[in-house]
C-alpha cells in the first residue's frame, strides 16, 4: 500500500461515500445547520425530568461573563449557602472581583517564583516555553481556591463589585501577562549578569507593586476590613459591632473547615491506580499554600460521597469537561444528548481512559451540585448550579 494519497484511493473513497444514499442526506442537512442541531436527540430533550428528589435552595443564579472563573464562582457558590442559612437571607453573593484580585496577584509571584527557580533551564526547552505560554490564565482548581480563601478570605459582593474588566478579563490579561514576560526577561538576564536569589527577589518585589498597581486600576483595591449590615427575609435588620476583615467575614458567616474538604477525581487511565493521590507540578497560584491535590476513585465512590454531602444539604463543586455532551439551552448535559453516529455512519470508540490520554477530554469548566435525583437509593440525575446567568437551562 501506497504512503501517500493516489488516485485509486480517492476513488476509493468517493465510491463508499455514494454507495449509502443517507451520508447525501446527512451532507445536505449539515451543509446549512450546525452539527450539533442536526445531531440533538430529540428524545432526551423531551424524556428529561427537571425535578429532583433531594434539592439545596440556592440565590439568585451568578454569571461569570466573559471571564474563566467558572472554578472561583463555583466555589462561592458553595460558600454562600452556608452564609445564606447563618443570616437568613433568600439570595447572597460574595464578591467574585476580590478573590479574582488575590488570584492574580498570587499568579503573578508564583509565575516570577518559577521563574527563579528555572534560571538554569534553556529559555526554548518545553518547561520554560510552558510556564511562560499563559501565566495569568483565569482558570483554577480547588486547592488553588482553597488557597486564596485560607489566606484572604472572603468579603460580600457589594463591598468589592465587579467591574467592566472583572466581567471582561482578556486585555487586563494580556496586559499583565505582557509584563510578566518582560519581568521573565530581566530577571533571566540579571541572573546571566552574575547576581544572585536575593538581588533577584528584591527586584521581584518592585515588579510586583507594578502588578499591583495594574489590578487596583483595573479591579479596584480589595478592602482590609468594612462594616456589615443587611435585612434578612423576615425584615430584620442585622448590622455587626465593629467592622469585620474579610477573613473574619468568612469564620463569622461561613465557617467551613477547608482542611476537611478533599478533590476526588475518576481518572481511570492506567497509569493512575485508584486510592492514591495525585498532582499537576506547576500548577498553583500561592506559594507556600497547598498543593493542587487529587485522589483518584472508582465512579461509585464519587458519586457516594456526592450524595452524602447534598443529603447533608452540602452543595458539591465539581469539574467537568463541560462541552462533550451539553444542550446549553436546555441546560442538559447527557451522554446520549448527540448522535454524531447516525450523522456520520460511523461509532466514535475511545473509552474514559483513551479520551484522557489521546487529548480528546479534561475539565474545561466547574460549577456546583445543589442536587440529586434518588431511585431505590441510587442516583439517576444531578441538579447543577452553573454561573453563566440565568438565559441557560432552568435559569
Amino acid at each position: 500500500m501506497s504512503a501517500s494519497i493516489t488516485p485509486d484511493m480517492i476513488a476509493r473513497c468517493h465510491e463508499a461515500f455514494h454507495i449509502n444514499p443517507v451520508h447525501r442526506l446527512a451532507r445536505n442537512a449539515v451543509a446549512g445547520n450546525k452539527i450539533p442541531d442536526v445531531a440533538v436527540n430529540r428524545q432526551v430533550l423531551a424524556e428529561t425530568d427537571l425535578t429532583f428528589s433531594h434539592q439545596i435552595e440556592t440565590g439568585k443564579i451568578t454569571d461569570q461573563k466573559s471571564t474563566g472563573r467558572c472554578w472561583m464562582f463555583a466555589g462561592l457558590n458553595t460558600f454562600r449557602i452556608l452564609a445564606m442559612e447563618k443570616m437568613n437571607l433568600d439570595t447572597f453573593e460574595l464578591s467574585q472581583s476580590y478573590t479574582m484580585f488575590w488570584d492574580k496577584f498570587e499568579k503573578s509571584n508564583w509565575f516570577l517564583e518559577n521563574m527563579l527557580a528555572t534560571l538554569e533551564e534553556d529559555i526554548h526547552g518545553r518547561l520554560v516555553m510552558w510556564l511562560l505560554a499563559d501565566p495569568l490564565q483565569d482558570g483554577g482548581q480547588w486547592d488553588m481556591f482553597a488557597n486564596l480563601v485560607k489566606k484572604y478570605g472572603v468579603v460580600p459582593k457589594s463591598v468589592m463589585p465587579e467591574t467592566f474588566n472583572s466581567s471582561n478579563s482578556r486585555f487586563m490579561n494580556r496586559l499583565i501577562t505582557l509584563k510578566l514576560r518582560e519581568y521573565a526577561a530581566v530577571l533571566r538576564n540579571l541572573h546571566g549578569e552574575g547576581q544572585g536569589v536575593e538581588a533577584l527577589r528584591a527586584r521581584k518585589t518592585e515588579m510586583l507593586e507594578e502588578v499591583y498597581r495594574m489590578l487596583v486600576i483595573n479591579l479596584g483595591e480589595p478592602p482590609t476590613e468594612f462594616t456589615w449590615q443587611y435585612r434578612d427575609k423576615d425584615k430584620a435588620f442585622h448590622r455587626d459591632d465593629a467592622p469585620l476583615t474579610p477573613r473574619g467575614f468568612y469564620d463569622q458567616y461561613i465557617g467551613l473547615d477547608l482542611d476537611s474538604v478533599a478533590s476526588l477525581i475518576h481518572c481511570p487511565t492506567v497509569d493512575k491506580p485508584f486510592n492514591k493521590m495525585y498532582t499537576v507540578q506547576y500548577l498553583g497560584n500561592v506559594v507556600d499554600g497547598e498543593i493542587v491535590r487529587y485522589l483518584n476513585v472508582d465512579l461509585e465512590s464519587m458519586k457516594a460521597a456526592a450524595v452524602a454531602a447534598l443529603a447533608d444539604g452540602v452543595p458539591v463543586w465539581h469539574g467537568c469537561d463541560v462541552g462533550q455532551m451539553m444542550h446549553r439551552d436546555a441546560g442538559i448535559m447527557d451522554e446520549r444528548m448527540y448522535e454524531y453516529d447516525l450523522v456520520y455512519g460511523m461509532q466514535f470508540k475511545l473509552d474514559k481512559a483513551q479520551r484522557v490520554d489521546y487529548g480528546d477530554s479534561q475539565m474545561t469548566h466547574a460549577m456546583t451540585f445543589t442536587g440529586v435525583d434518588l431511585v431505590e437509593g441510587k442516583p439517576v440525575k444531578w441538579q447543577v448550579e452553573n454561573s453563566w446567568g440565568e438565559k441557560c437551562g432552568k435559569k
